[in-house]
């Protein structure tokens, strides 16, 4: 449906500026076009607010005709009549102000049987509206403003997509804090049960940055579904945070550079690495286990890579590799070493010694490299 969207949008010159640089979105909900009256107000009953708003206004039409009765049949001032009204309603054991006559006494039954039947029905619905879905809802807004307000060095993932999900449950397994931004409000109920921090709306957006913390965070993945959103995201979020990691994913190779023209730290083309993965998996199907060993990430994580940061202060800096006695003490090993220049020194050896500002990259037990990592990266 989107590609016909686009055609038919082409050459106004009112279009949306989102839609001239290719960013097209789904069109929000508009209803059923064709759907009958019936089919309607079916949809609207179902609703517990809808279905309380309807009580409340029976109930109002009882209270009016039970007025109109009494002073019709039993000659009751106005006062009277509704007060007679509301006590027969509400079933209060009030006796009558003076004797009814055999039609005032029928009257009176017959608004018994319908009154307490629409106040019951008036009293479930606001009891349902209170303490259902409604009332859960704006708590659970509420306590997630609070939440990111409080947010502090973490990570923004700009799309709930296929790979966003992904990226989600890799920061969840590492204990790290991120928000999620997506622009589809009917995601909200599921970010709110899963406890996940996000803000609806356009990651493209400077105030949807704003509201998921984007100049306290430490990173930021864009990882939206079309390149030209992924540049729009990247431009606002480096103007607004110039020392942030920001991480982008890439349709197709020949956005790369412009994503990195952008702000882009890190750029990543999905499709590359999947087909780089499946020749692996042909070629060198041993080194292709090993690879899912160490990088499919899950639940439990036994294996994982890590980097430590080494700054002046850091037990490492001036070590040899093998003064550093990772193996030993943590049962890690030191894959390589990310130099000053940005070059890998690979398989290190042991007289190797560790400068500060290097990046030490290690391998081993999940908990292990995580503990290093806490305990003496520098970042």
């Amino acid at each position: 449906m989107q590609p016909n969207r686009r055609r038919r949008n082409q050459g106004h010159g009112l279009g949306d500026e989102r839609r001239r640089r290719g960013v097209v979105r789904p069109p929000k909900p508009r209803g059923h076009v064709g759907a009958s009256p019936m089919h309607r107000l079916r949809v609207q009953l179902g609703d517990p607010v809808r279905q309380f708003q309807l009580t409340l206004v029976m109930l109002g039409i009882v209270l009016v005709v039970g007025t109109v009765g009494y002073r019709l049949i039993e000659r009751l001032s106005w006062l009277d009549a509704a007060y007679m009204t509301v006590i027969t309603v509400a079933t209060v054991g009030f006796g009558e102000i003076r004797p009814f006559t055999p039609a005032g006494r029928v009257f009176t039954m017959g608004l018994i049987i319908v009154g307490v039947g629409t106040g019951a029905w008036a009293a479930t619905r606001a009891v349902e509206v209170m303490l259902g879905q409604t009332l859960w809802l704006s708590v659970q807004r509420r306590r997630m403003k609070q939440a990111l307000g409080e947010l502090r060095d973490h990570y923004v993932i700009c799309g709930h997509g296929r790979l966003g999900t992904r990226i989600e449950r890799d920061l969840r397994a590492r204990g790290e804090s991120f928000v999620v931004i997506d622009w589809s409000e009917q995601l909200e109920e599921f970010f709110l049960g899963e406890n996940i921090a996000h803000v609806i709306g356009d990651a493209t957006h400077d105030e949807v940055l704003v509201a998921a913390g984007i100049g306290r965070a430490r990173g930021l993945v864009a990882a939206l579904d079309s390149d030209a959103s992924n540049v729009l995201a990247v431009l606002s979020a480096r103007e607004m945070n110039p020392g942030l990691l920001i991480v982008a994913r890439a349709n197709s190779e020949a956005s790369e550079s412009k994503l990195r023209r952008a702000g882009a730290d890190r750029v990543v083309t999905p499709d590359a690495i999947g087909g780089h993965r499946l020749a692996l998996a042909l070629l060198r199907p041993a080194v292709h286990d090993l690879f899912n060993e160490v990088f499919s990430f899950g639940v439990e994580i036994a294996v994982d890579v890590g980097q430590i940061t080494i700054d002046p202060q850091s037990p490492f800096a001036g070590q040899t590799v093998a003064g550093c006695d990772l193996r030993r003490l943590r049962n890690v090993s030191i894959l390589a070493i990310r130099e000053l220049s940005g070059g890998f020194a690979l398989n290190p050896a042991a007289d190797r010694v560790v400068s500060p500002g290097e990046t030490l990259i290690v391998i081993g037990p999940a908990e292990a490299v995580y503990e290093l990592e806490a305990m003496y990266s520098g970042d």
